[in-house]
């Protein structure tokens, strides 16, 4: 419309048509001579056509705007709105510039002005009624909000209570009021997904980020529909953009990407699993003919304990346990109320021993290495409650069973979070403390004992579950000062020590783990087995995996502390050497067991500051380890350098080192533990005692207080 008026507009001059032949009057006598524009007038013309442009360009961007702010679609209101409040801000600026310019023309218009005027009042005017209309919006919106945030509240009641089809009313309502609001989107999303409406989830999902395209929760809703879409690639993008918006979401990335993976391999197990009964694979129809014949009603309880016998042997793959898995195999507590009973019953007599202990073999069969059925069975509400139950039922066969499955879920990172979450580790402790030392220990020294007769990555994980029960003093105790725990511990090292197999290897890295736990107590029954214990460690010293050297340093660390006789003998073995050597090759772990272990034996030992002395010419390794960051390390190996420093010779040999600036910095310096200190004053009074020429490199330092006030601690060695 607004081109055709400008044409029609152009086509006109003055007040007349078009001038054609036939209307034309006739001429009488010669044509005048055109009049040509003087230059002042063609100038005008030129202004006034220029400025009648300017003028309807502005129109159409008037006309525009107003469009704009009539849309249904909020991104375009939005973006209108933005236009409008930055042309009020340039109109401003625009009239501040021209109050500052002085207009300079000899002849103006009269036309040309009545074209500019007519455009300012019109500009003017629309802008006035954009900003009352800005105002009023600003308050429809206020009102609107309040609204709109009081229907959400309905909507999250109505959530809570699960009656999600009201909630997603009063959400929907709520954008009725405002259709920005994001977080209406996102409680809406959370209603279909519990509906099980994916696709309007997404598409919810997608509005609020149109709202806020960093909107964390909108990304991780769309992921969880996706997933449920089996859209796994989809799923994962979204989590990724989770993790690009925000680093520290860290976490929940892993656990999000950890679904995807987990559900998107139990796709994949059970479309191969169904192959393989479509194929007619002997073994997979195996299963499904078995668990038919475990839903017989009615039957004995020895033939159902048989059946789930057979069923166990069955189970040889993933194949097989996504097959039990598919044709409800866990159902069978819930569908067979012989065998419900007997598993549930309290004081249970021979036969229903005999099927707990199969049903226990059972699921470790199918559970093994498979998180989704050990989630699967876990969160069975019977199972879960029998659990704790069956630990402390008295009967050693259902123990070690019951001990050997709860060991599976602690062979990975999902396993051991679903423990934490569906078992009362508390209370799990409280049972473990009544019957440890009649019924949890007995059993767990006869696995260790008999390593060769059972599962080795089994037993690895059961040791590791005890190690992690010594973290409650009480269990801790019970351990230690039984005899019989630390004979198995040792039978242990010395079955594993001649086998060189990974997954032996694996049991002598935790039952390691285990004794470093246990002496943190300190007893009798600790004292009498320090010599074989140390002798043992003193072995792996030379063992190739770097893990369980590190962690038999840390046993002799702990140890030594524990019998005078038991540095003796390590001494003559070498022990020194042998750990300035690993200390040569660093490692923050391995050198705090070591510098502790060789502050032990050189503390009452003069074979072993001997030794020190000869192994670290000149000191170095000790004085590399007097710059660590680990206070630990640091007051060690000054205790260390102190208690060497009686050897003849010893303190000439640091002459030409900075140990004094060293040792200087850390007693006088603030270190959390005071012993660090202690430690670096006695060390430096040492040394100045036994070759009196560091006492001018001390004076250079201004370090002459420091070492008064460290006489004290020279005069009590």
């Amino acid at each position: 419309m607004l081109r055709q008026e400008r044409g029609r507009r152009r086509g006109h001059h003055g007040d007349g048509g078009a001038v054609t032949a036939a209307t034309a009057a006739p001429l009488r006598g010669p044509p005048a001579a055109p009049r040509r524009p003087s230059g002042l007038a063609m100038l005008a013309d030129e202004e006034q056509e220029d400025d009648f442009q300017r003028f309807l360009r502005r129109v159409d961007d008037i006309a525009n705007l107003v469009q704009g702010l009539n849309s249904t679609d909020p991104a375009v209101k939005e973006k209108t709105i933005a236009e409008a409040e930055k042309r009020l801000h340039d109109e401003e600026v625009s009239k501040e510039k021209e109050s500052k310019t002085v207009v300079n023309r000899t002849v103006i218009s009269t036309q040309v002005s009545d074209v500019a005027n007519a455009e300012a009042v019109n500009a003017d005017g629309f802008l006035a009624i954009l900003e009352k209309d800005a105002k009023e919006r600003a308050k429809r919106r206020k009102k609107n909000e309040q609204l709109a945030n009081a229907l959400k509240e309905k909507g999250n009641d109505a959530f809570r209570k699960g009656d999600y089809v009201v909630a997603i009313q009063r959400y929907t309502e709520g954008l009725e009021k405002l259709k920005d609001k994001q977080e209406l989107y996102t409680n809406r999303a959370q209603a279909y997904l519990k509906l099980h409406e994916y696709e309007k989830a997404i598409g919810d999902c997608e509005w609020a980020l149109k709202c806020n395209e960093k909107y964390i929760k909108a990304y991780f809703l769309m992921g969880k529909a996706q997933l449920a879409l089996k859209h796994y690639s989809e799923s994962r993008q979204c989590y990724e953009k989770i993790l690009q918006i925000d680093p520290q979401k860290e976490s929940l990335f892993k656990d999000c990407m950890s679904e995807v993976n987990l559900e998107e391999k139990k796709m994949r197990d059970e479309e191969r699993a169904v192959k393989e009964v479509q194929s007619g694979k002997l073994a997979a129809l195996c299963i499904e003919e078995l668990l038919q014949k475990l839903d017989r009603p009615d039957q004995n309880i020895l033939y159902y304990t048989g059946g789930i016998r057979l069923l166990t042997e069955a189970v040889k793959d993933c194949t097989e346990q996504t097959l039990f898995r598919a044709n409800n195999g866990f159902s069978i507590l819930n569908d067979n109320e012989i065998v419900r009973r007997g598993f549930h019953a309290e004081r249970k007599n021979t036969a229903e021993v005999d099927l707990s202990v199969s049903l226990l073999s059972l699921w470790q069969a199918v559970c093994a290495g498979n998180e989704e059925n050990q989630r699967l069975l876990l969160t069975h509400p019977d199972v879960n409650a029998q659990l704790p139950k069956l630990l402390s039922s008295g009967v050693s066969e259902i123990q070690k069973e019951t001990l050997a499955l709860i060991s599976l879920y602690s062979e990975n990172e999902n396993g051991r979070r679903l423990l934490v979450r569906h078992q009362d580790l508390t209370k799990f402790k409280t049972q473990c403390r009544v019957m440890l030392s009649t019924g949890v220990l007995p059993l767990f020294t006869q696995l260790l004992t008999s390593a060769k007769l059972v599962n080795e990555a089994a037993l690895a994980r059961c040791i590791g579950i005890m190690g992690n029960l010594c973290a409650d003093v009480v269990i801790r105790t019970q351990m230690a000062e039984s005899k019989e725990c630390w004979q198995a511990c040792l039978k242990l090292v010395d079955d594993c020590f001649y086998v060189s197999m990974p997954k032996y290897q694996e049991c002598l890295f935790a039952v390691l783990g285990l004794m470093m736990n246990l002496l943190l107590e300190s007893n009798v029954i600790i004292q009498y087995f320090a010599v074989d214990i140390s002798g043992r460690c003193m072995s792996l010293l030379g063992n190739k995996d770097g893990r369980i050297v590190t962690r038999a340093i840390g046993v002799l660390s702990r140890i030594l502390a524990a019998s005078s006789s038991a540095v003796e003998e390590v001494v003559k073995g070498g022990v020194v050497k042998k750990i300035i050597k690993f200390l040569k090759a660093g490692g923050q772990t391995t050198s705090n067991y070591g510098i502790k272990t060789l502050s032990i034996c050189t503390r009452s030992n003069s074979q072993a500051q001997e030794d020190l002395v000869k192994s670290d010419k000149r000191f170095s390794v000790l004085l590399n380890l007097l710059d660590s960051e680990n206070e630990m390390i640091v007051g060690n190996a000054a205790f260390c350098l102190g208690q060497c420093l009686a050897v003849p010779g010893a303190a000439t040999s640091l002459l030409n080192s900075n140990v004094v600036m060293i040792l200087l910095k850390h007693a006088g310096g603030d270190a959390a533990r005071t012993s660090v200190q202690e430690n670096a004053a006695i060390a430096l009074g040492k040394l100045c005692v036994a070759e009196p020429r560091h006492v001018f490199q001390l004076r250079k330092l201004n370090g002459l207080a420091i070492l008064n006030s460290s006489m004290k601690y020279v005069h009590s060695m």
